[in-house]
């Protein structure tokens, strides 16, 4: 069973998995020393069967993008767990056909070969024959809608789409004619044979018709449809369709534990092939959505390392972000978008003389403080200067000894040079703070600032407890050591960026401010939650640009026309402050007017 026109899908089918193994070889080889050891400990561990399942969820059913919007999840899980049955489904009818054995491109050529051989008159042949076409219908669904998102993309949840560059165009060009291409090529046939499903024998009829029913047309259309396929697979490696399989690797390695660290290494390669430039991080970008800015959000990023900066912009794509993980919490690839832009960032950025830069750290004198919290306000708290008073109150409040860190004078936690890609100068500045903190044998660490809260939870690897200050009053609350009085007043509350998507604290805060005043939801809130506009993540965007973002962030916290607005942080409460009809307290504020005495 063969035919030359088989051979055009045979060498792309080739070139794919030569090209792709040798990428996937040499990317694993870049893994750093930790995600090395990683992968060899956790490589044939139970973290298989979870990873798994969310292959099967994500790669096939596309889970993430079906709640992101129903229409376009069924888009994309039409064309993707559409044609993994095709193919199933298709070697199950080869099988069937050809019990003795076959060649593997006899499933996908599978109408043409059945009547030129004899085949098993099995009983399951006619409804697999139904099958095949009814999935082909299900693709087509999904192809129809594709087409549409290309030129009307807000139906399906969008509204903004990638722009791709010239090899992506081809190869969705590609993409795009394997289905049409397969319904004509196995009409072409059945105008001759009379075999195939239900939809394939009505393309059959009308071929017939219109006077196709010739063998020379039936061979140009599987010729067409084998180069289709050809084309699409040898070009898959170098487009976003490398996504593909390429998400599978990813899922894989990160339920081993491998993350992206500030240095580029073979982890961030997979998560660069992983992007599937779908463009939903565009929509949710603060950027975008008020300042019409959309070339600059990570899929761009992405597209750029990717393509070698040939266009020399992504120095300006880096610099042009707001580092809410806005985008990161979007992805329905789950990648993690901020140590990506701050390697590219540490790529372009000049080291800063730091030969004095640290005195200021020997002013600070620890003392034995077991026993003791240690309290770090944060450089926006000495700028907002009630909120660290309010933690003071409620430390008293709830009787515990403490020490103020940072209480003669400002510190800097290290986390607005990492954002700046100042890596090295953020690890120093982190070593010396470490060493303070461990010297002073404190129990356990409290700030105030979010920002200063993801650093000294994630970069600093304390042995001892870190929590937000939100967490802590909570703690207090459910242990009783401070009582709160309600106040009666209706209040929204304005997640931080830093402390809900960076960190992963939604709950606490809402459980503190429900326990002193009526919460009110919003309806951003959460994961979703805006950015305030002022942070300390874009060197790019002036005060006009940062007011349009806030604004927004504002509208969202009015709406539901609350008596107060309450935050968890100092630079949130600063931006909010502003231009802004009703008052805006931190919820240690909140708190330490409300406590019993």
């Amino acid at each position: 069973m063969f035919s030359f026109f088989v051979i055009p899908f045979c060498l792309g089918v080739v070139a794919l998995l030569v090209i792709s193994i040798l990428k996937y070889y040499h990317w694993i080889k870049q893994f750093d020393r930790k995600q090395q050891a990683l992968v060899r400990r956790n490589i044939l561990s139970w973290k298989f069967v979870p990873a798994l399942w969310e292959m099967f969820r994500e790669c096939l059913l596309h889970w993430r993008i079906t709640k992101h919007h129903v229409l376009l999840g069924y888009m994309h899980r039409s064309l993707a767990f559409g044609w993994f049955l095709l193919i199933v489904v298709g070697f199950v009818q080869a099988m069937v056909a050809y019990p003795e054995g076959h060649h593997f491109y006899v499933a996908i050529f599978f109408n043409y070969f059945e009547p030129r051989s004899t085949v098993s008159g099995s009983a399951a042949m006619p409804f697999l024959a139904h099958l095949m076409d009814a999935l082909l219908l299900y693709v087509f669904s999904g192809l129809t809608l594709a087409i549409l998102k290309r030129f009307w993309s807000k139906p399906l949840g969008m509204k903004r789409t990638t722009r791709h560059n010239l090899t992506d165009r081809v190869a969705k060009g590609a993409l795009w004619c394997i289905f049409p291409l397969r319904l004509l090529a196995e009409g072409a046939t059945a105008s001759i044979y009379g075999n195939g499903g239900f939809l394939v024998l009505a393309m059959g009829r009308l071929m017939q018709q219109i006077g196709m029913a010739d063998p020379i047309v039936e061979y140009q259309f599987w010729m067409l449809y084998s180069l289709a396929l050809g084309i699409f697979f040898t070009l898959m490696p170098f487009t976003r369709y490398m996504h593909i399989f390429t998400e599978v690797f990813l899922i894989y390695f990160r339920k081993m534990g491998l993350r992206d660290s500030n240095t580029k290494s073979g982890y961030t390669l997979f998560e660069l092939s992983a992007c599937s430039r779908c463009g939903i991080c565009i929509d949710g970008c603060p950027i975008n959505r008020e300042l019409n800015i959309t070339d600059i959000q990570g899929v761009y990023l992405l597209k750029a390392i990717r393509n070698k900066d040939v266009y020399n912009r992504i120095e300006d794509i880096s610099k042009m972000c707001m580092v809410c993980g806005r985008c990161s919490t979007e992805c329905p690839v789950g990648i993690d978008l901020e140590p990506i832009r701050r390697q590219v960032r540490a790529e372009h950025v000049k080291e800063i003389d730091r030969t004095e830069g640290y005195q200021y750290l020997k002013s600070v004198h620890s003392f034995n403080a077991v026993g003791r919290v240690a309290y770090f306000g944060g450089c926006m708290s000495h700028l907002t200067p009630s909120i660290t008073h309010a933690m003071e109150q409620i430390f008293e409040a709830a009787g515990q000894s403490y020490w103020h860190m940072d209480g003669e004078g400002t510190l800097c936690c290290g986390r607005p040079l990492m954002q700046q890609g100042l890596v090295k100068q953020a690890e120093e500045l982190r070593n010396l703070n470490r060493r303070i903190i461990k010297k002073s044998n404190a129990t356990m660490l409290v700030t105030s600032c979010p920002i200063c809260y993801q650093t000294f939870l994630h970069d600093y690897k304390l042995d001892i407890p870190v929590l937000h200050h939100s967490q802590y009053i909570d703690m207090l609350i459910q242990r009783g050591k401070i009582k709160i009085e309600p106040s009666g007043k209706r209040v929204t509350y304005h997640d931080p960026c830093e402390l809900g998507r960076g960190c992963g604290v939604y709950e606490e805060p809402r459980h503190v401010v429900a326990a002193a005043a009526t919460l009110l939801p919003t309806q951003e809130e959460r994961a979703k939650s805006l950015c305030c506009g002022f942070n300390l993540g874009n060197t790019s965007i002036d005060s006009n640009q940062q007011t349009p973002i806030r604004d927004a962030a504002l509208r969202n916290l009015l709406d539901p026309n609350p008596d107060l607005i309450a935050t968890a942080c100092p630079m949130c409460k600063k931006a909010l402050t502003h231009a802004n009809r009703v008052a805006v307290e931190d919820i240690a504020e909140i708190v330490a007017k409300q406590i019993k005495k």
